[in-house]
């Protein structure tokens, strides 16, 4: 095939001058990080490094929630601590590594919205785009020719699409009017457009969590949460020193603790006894309390699951529950040395439980006891202790005695819950010498500790006169967590926004819709319908057929295709 006359051909690439790119500059690079930094690509891969950056938290123990469980950390890791620690594994949430996620999370999100905010409002303000030359080109596209006077009446281009103007008005569409000359002639348009609403939704959507993110971080820095375990009968001021633990925010002070008592009253529990295939399944918690406030003033109230008390600027949950047995020692000569209510731990369903009781002084040695109570208890044929119902109906405390060292001494916090017996001898129960058993008692029942130290009691709770009555024999325990954030509310407003953007940004449909009339030799006049999307839209064929028919009922015309 020969070529041109004027062909050129180019230069060979051996020969071509290098390409000189312009110098980006301080100010360029500056441009150019930011670009990157506030795109949206960064911010999904900033949000996927920030939920990586939290696993650590729930993998090691942190100071501010498990300040006891860094500590035996330590004491356990002797080498690998000190090295996890200058890395600030046990403060994820507040380290510097974190911090520096979560706010270059937050300068890209607002980088992201803040210019998309800008264009939409200009594109808010701005009139419809010009009704193409060619219409039929897009992919929806109706059109027909009719008489000037199939009306019964003189019809005019201007005419129609006045009325074509005031269908899609009534169909919610923003609309211009074009007149000028086509390649068929004299030609008028009415441009329209709609579904501004759904980058609108787009916008609140990010917005939205842009306000959870602030919500979040301002409730979590003037907010606090503490957890206290009751006993039927005791009480807590709301002051900080008298919650079992207490995890404040970082703009927290001992001013915003509102002066407030709380009296658990009586804990209640329903259990299930006519359905054998649930048998003994919680149907409902009530915890009875009674509050005072500044003035003294007490007040009933009920506090049941996902019903929390809100008194004080608090919400108080009711969470955990169990038996608090009550145990009394004294020493050889009778002086009691220790009497109180023991919360257990719950450790299987029929509320077979744990509790740990410690007697430092007045015995001639420390001696600790790890307990465990049988609501319901039955023993089977190998002599084994197990309870096969939740309420009282046999209560059992058996006792595995043991003397020496509590380890208490060092001044090393130690949990409640856990008995060290690396350095105590056991007196009653597996691994005694003598083969002594672990001591039972009933409610009333007292015995006699091994090793003449003293007598250990499993007190009745009950009245003399109700002696035969278990279900008070035995007090239980309820779990408060007491919760401040003032922020929830806003928290709650900005997780409404989000779903409502979500389901505007998803369900709305931009769209673009044209009706032109053109004028045609011989007094005819071809009216065109088309319509354009941006995105994916099943609904426009059916969109733009829907105002092709109102209006040609507008009109009042029978058109024929």
């Amino acid at each position: 095939m020969s070529r041109p006359s004027d062909h050129i051909d180019s230069p060979a690439p051996s020969t071509r001058e290098s390409i000189s790119q312009p110098k980006l500059g301080p100010i360029g690079y500056i441009r150019f990080f930011w670009r990157q930094l506030t795109s949206m690509r960064t911010a999904l891969f900033l949000l996927l490094l920030l939920a990586i950056a939290a696993v650590p938290g729930s993998v090691f123990p942190q100071r501010s929630s498990d300040p006891n469980g860094v500590t035996q950390y330590f004491a356990n890791n002797a080498s690998a601590a000190p090295v996890l620690d200058k890395l600030q594994l046990f403060d994820v949430y507040t380290s510097a590594w974190f911090s520096a996620i979560y706010l270059l999370l937050f300068i890209s999100l607002i980088g992201c919205v803040i210019p998309r905010t800008i264009h939409h409002a200009k594109a808010l303000t701005s009139p419809p785009p010009k009704t193409p030359a060619r219409l039929e080109r897009l992919g929806s596209f109706s059109a027909f020719e009719i008489e000037a006077d199939a009306a019964g009446s003189t019809l005019t281009s201007a005419s129609a699409v006045d009325s074509g103007r005031a269908v899609l008005r009534r169909a919610g569409y923003r609309v211009k009017l074009f007149d000028g000359r086509g390649l068929d002639g004299p030609e008028f348009s009415a441009s329209a457009e709609r579904g501004y609403l759904r980058e609108t939704g787009n916008l609140v959507f990010h917005i939205s969590l842009i306000g959870i993110l602030v919500a979040v971080g301002i409730g979590g820095g003037v907010g606090y949460t503490g957890n206290k375990v009751l006993v039927t009968g005791q009480a807590f001021a709301n002051v900080r020193l008298t919650f079992d633990s207490f995890t404040k925010g970082r703009f927290f002070t001992d001013s915003d603790l509102q002066p407030y008592r709380l009296k658990l009253d009586k804990f209640a529990v329903n259990y299930e006894e006519k359905n054998r295939n649930a048998l003994g399944q919680p149907i409902d918690y009530t915890a009875d309390v009674t509050t005072f406030d500044a003035s003294g003033t007490a007040t009933k109230a009920v506090i049941k699951v996902n019903d929390p008390l809100r008194i004080g600027g608090n919400n108080v949950y009711l969470l955990g529950n169990g038996y608090a047995p009550w145990i009394t020692v004294k020493n050889p000569a009778g002086k009691t040395v220790y009497s109180e209510p023991v919360p257990f731990l719950a450790q299987d369903a029929n509320l077979t439980s744990l509790g740990i009781i410690k007697v430092p002084d007045g015995l001639a040695s420390q001696v600790g006891m790890r307990a465990f109570f049988y609501p319901t208890a039955n023993e089977n044929a190998d002599g084994v202790l197990g309870s096969v119902y939740p309420d009282l109906r046999n209560p059992v405390l058996s006792l595995v005695v043991f003397t020496g060292d509590l380890g208490i001494n060092a001044g090393v916090p130690k949990s409640v819950y856990v008995l060290d017996t690396d350095k105590m001898t056991p007196l009653a129960g597996p691994g005694t010498a003598d083969g002594t058993m672990a001591l039972r008692l009933k409610p009333g029942e007292s015995a006699q500790i091994p090793g003449g130290l003293g007598s250990v009691t499993f007190e009745n709770k009950a009245p003399a006169s109700d002696g035969a009555d278990l279900s008070q024999s035995v007090q239980r325990f309820a779990s408060f967590d007491v919760h401040r954030d003032p922020t929830q509310g806003w928290v709650l407003f900005f997780a409404i926004t989000v779903l409502a953007g979500l389901l505007t940004s998803l369900f709305i449909p931009r769209r673009r819709l044209w009706i032109k009339v053109v004028e045609l030799a011989g007094g005819r006049l071809r009216i065109e319908y088309a319509g354009l999307a941006r995105g994916e839209d099943p609904t426009l064929d059916a969109a733009v057929a829907a105002i092709a028919q109102r209006h040609s009922q507008q009109l009042g015309l029978r058109l024929n295709s």
